[in-house]
């Protein structure tokens, strides 16, 4: 089954980027925060959780071992003490672009066995899926 493959393939390459990832004693997560804020900008923590579709709590221990690590900073609102924006620094943002290319060369691994040809034409094709899979996608409540 086909869906059961893009599975299959996407555990594999997340598995080796995670290891990747935990060379660095970084995770998926880590990554995935630093790219919401260099992507989307400063985020409060609220909306980089829903943004990410992580529970509220597991964004307050990412960033905690993220602003550990100098690689994202906080900020009280001064208007409401209870919302706090994380964004990326720039050691951030530059562990970040070292990320991708640990991301780019897993990818290269994982897509070995296709030519430049079929790569392109995987990626038109799951772009074409993900897009219609978004569209027709029921209302979730609470996302």
């Amino acid at each position: 089954m086909t869906t059961y493959l893009m599975s299959k393939t996407g555990k594999a390459a997340r598995g080796r980027l995670a290891d990747r990832l935990a060379e660095r004693g970084l995770r998926l997560w880590h990554m995935a925060v630093l790219a919401a804020l260099a992507d989307f900008g400063p985020h409060v923590q609220r909306e980089l959780a829903a943004r990410l579709s992580i529970d509220r709590s597991d964004v307050v221990k990412i960033v905690d071992g993220l602003a550990a690590s100098g690689l994202v900073e906080r900020a009280r609102d001064t208007a409401d003490r209870r919302r706090v924006t994380v964004t990326a620094t720039p050691a951030g943002r530059a562990l970040l672009e070292s990320l991708k290319s640990e991301a780019l060369a897993v990818q290269d691994d994982i897509l070995a066995p296709l030519t430049p040809r079929e790569r392109a034409q995987l990626t038109a094709l799951l772009l074409r899926v993900h897009d219609g899979a978004r569209e027709n996608a029921p209302a979730r409540p609470g996302r």
